[in-house]
């Protein structure tokens, strides 16, 4: 028989909605793919095959990319926000919810990656309309296909708002962060579309193509390159303590996405873990009421273990409940020091640093390190929720440590026996630790030589009063061997706290000194910041700038040389650069045409004015 409050949620839970999202995942891959035919039709090869000196299907049908993961500094938050707006199906598949078809359990692998590349495919054109050049064609598909998944997420909360197991709004509490992120993504496309069709009209200027060195690249170089160090301001607090903002470092879009998604993820397991609660305190409200009936029909026997097991009942559930909080800002926390780890991390690596690194992980595997790159947007994730629920877990268990040592003598009004035994277990430990102390203390003043100078910080490693060091050897021997077993079980106690309080921390092992290639998250945060140092590094990247810049100049040099030549070629020149020289007087005639003509792929607008002012000069 379910209690009153329980009956009630579960009568609200059963809804019958005409609105399957599982089902309406499985069909949005027919939108989809028709969205990614487009794009890649749009899209034009860049290593082109002839055949009978036509281009294969035109040039036709190039490979669509969702997101750069190493090189995108640009649109970072649009990137992070489609990466919210798959929380919801990212928990589906971590709960291994999916199951499509009936497969045998040891091809349960298999079944998960088919259903990681279903989601995945199903949100592609959120990110390949953010990321293609045309901005016009993008925009109106992506708006069409975020404007499809919000309408039928909205249907879906409308006609069934309550749960089973919180009760009112339980769906609302699921899938609004999904709704937020796809009302961000729809005013996002109408703006792309606005501004394209200010471009497309001639209304506005095209931007330029995306810059291969970045700003924020540039100005960390020429950082490096002043002589002297800019003086610097007073900071404050917050600078000073917590976190300063560096001006000259951006972080890709690939973590940006990572904590976005990271954190729409952690709310929702803190959710489900709360509606697993709901459900258990449920269940031990009706094994409490069948105990107590039970004990009642005995004639009263066993009363006090009736209490203490309702006691112990009532405890555990209002210390999960209070954990609750401190174990979600612990794992925020961690979010937010991933990110300055990052950037400390990756800074360190790009002057050339590697101390802070393991001996093991100075030269990673080159194919361990370009996989750990696509590992470790979700590895970060799946730790995070991972490692809430085991910081809850202990958070809990201390809890109820604390409140069986120390609150319920009080409330049971055993105060005074509580704090006698308090009061010998902190003595018995004084008494050890200044046994050590003073091990140490006799050690410093009776078996080592004076200092050997005077500004010396500490006195050699030279015995002194060699006969008086061996007694004292011989007897604190004995008393050591037992003051090792208290050290050896504070050191797994001490492991046990720290390793459970850490799980959650991709950016440092958990494992002992020569033990950390057996962390595969620790590797795949060492690979992940291995390729972006590779690939960002500003001053890596500002050297193969200035070749590209170079290389462009020679190419223009010889352009500029090329229609001077076809202008005093005469009447042996072909049809072909006949008709290109007409253009190019027809240009320098109308500059204002110059802007609405399309560039070369190898020549920018300002790079194409530059040759037409230097053949009207010539």
């Amino acid at each position: 028989m379910l209690p009153p409050n329980a009956r009630t949620r579960w009568l609200n839970g059963t809804c019958d909605s005409s609105v399957d999202m599982e089902l309406f995942l499985h069909y949005s891959l027919i939108p989809s793919l028709f969205i990614i035919l487009v794009l890649s039709f749009l899209q034009r090869r860049e290593q082109r095959r002839e055949r009978d000196d036509v281009y294969l299907l035109r040039n036709r049908f190039g490979m669509v990319i969702p997101l750069d993961f190493v090189g995108t500094f640009s649109n970072r938050w649009s990137y992070g926000i489609a990466f919210g707006a798959t929380a919801n199906k990212v928990m589906f598949l971590f709960s291994e919810g999916y199951q499509p078809l009936l497969f045998p359990q040891w091809a349960q692998a298999f079944v998960l990656l088919i259903g990681g590349i279903e989601v995945g495919l199903s949100h592609f054109p959120f990110f390949a309309c953010l990321s293609s050049e045309f901005g016009l064609v993008s925009s109106i598909l992506g708006f069409s296909y975020s404007l499809i998944w919000f309408v039928v997420t909205i249907l879906y909360i409308i006609q069934c708002p309550h749960g089973q197991f919180v009760g009112s709004y339980e769906t609302v509490m699921f899938y609004w962060p999904s709704l937020l992120c796809l009302a961000f993504l729809l005013g996002r496309f109408l703006h792309i579309f606005a501004k394209s069709l200010r471009v497309h009209l001639g209304w506005e200027l095209q931007t330029e193509e995306k810059p291969f060195l970045e700003a924020h690249q540039a100005e960390h170089v020429r950082q490096l390159l002043r002589t002297r160090p800019r003086q610097e301001r007073n900071k404050s607090w917050f600078q000073t303590r917590i976190y300063e903002w560096d001006p000259y470092f951006q972080f890709p879009s690939r973590m940006i996405g990572t904590i976005v998604l990271a954190f729409i993820c952690l709310y929702l397991f803190i959710v489900i873990e709360f509606c697993v609660f709901v459900y258990v305190r449920d269940a031990l409200d009706v094994f409490e009421g069948e105990l107590e009936s039970y004990i009642t029909s005995m004639n009263q026997t066993g009363t006090p273990a009736l209490l203490q097991v309702k006691e112990l009942i009532n405890i555990s559930k209002e210390v999960w409940v209070v954990t609750i909080l401190p174990a979600s800002l612990t794992c925020v926390s961690y979010l937010f020091h991933i990110l300055a780890c990052y950037r400390k991390h990756i800074k360190r690596l790009w002057a050339g640093d590697k101390h802070f690194l393991p001996l093991k992980f100075h030269n990673p595997s080159s194919s361990e390190s370009v996989v750990a790159i696509a590992r470790y947007s979700g590895w970060q994730i799946a730790y995070i929720l991972w490692g809430y629920l085991i910081i809850h877990v202990m958070q809990s268990l201390c809890g109820l440590a604390i409140t069986y040592s120390l609150v319920l003598p009080v409330i049971h009004h055993q105060a005074l026996e509580m704090l006698r035994g308090l009061g010998i277990g902190i003595l018995t430990v004084s008494i050890v630790l200044g046994l050590m102390v003073l091990q140490v203390w006799i050690a410093a003043s009776f078996f080592l030589q004076p200092k050997m100078g005077t500004d010396d910080k500490q006195k050699p490693l030279a015995l002194n009063n060699r006969r008086a060091f061996h007694n004292f050897n011989y007897f604190l021997f004995f008393y050591n061997v037992l003051l090792g077993l208290g050290a050896c079980l504070s050191r797994l106690f001490i492991s046990c706290i720290l390793g459970t309080w850490l799980i959650a921390r991709i950016d440092r092992t958990i494992l002992q000194s020569g033990y950390e290639t057996a962390d595969m998250g620790f590797s795949a945060w060492i690979g992940m910041l291995y390729v972006d140092h590779y690939h960002t590094n500003p001053v890596l990247v500002s050297f193969c700038h200035i070749l590209i810049t170079g290389h462009r100049q020679r190419r223009l040099q010889q352009t500029i040389k090329y229609w001077c030549l076809n202008q005093s070629a005469g009447p042996r020149i072909s049809a072909r650069s006949r008709t290109r020289w007409l253009l190019l007087q027809t240009l320098i005639n109308n500059p204002e045409l110059v802007r609405l003509r399309k560039s070369r792929p190898g020549l920018g607008s300002q790079e194409l004015t530059q040759v037409l002012l230097t053949c009207s000069e010539s």
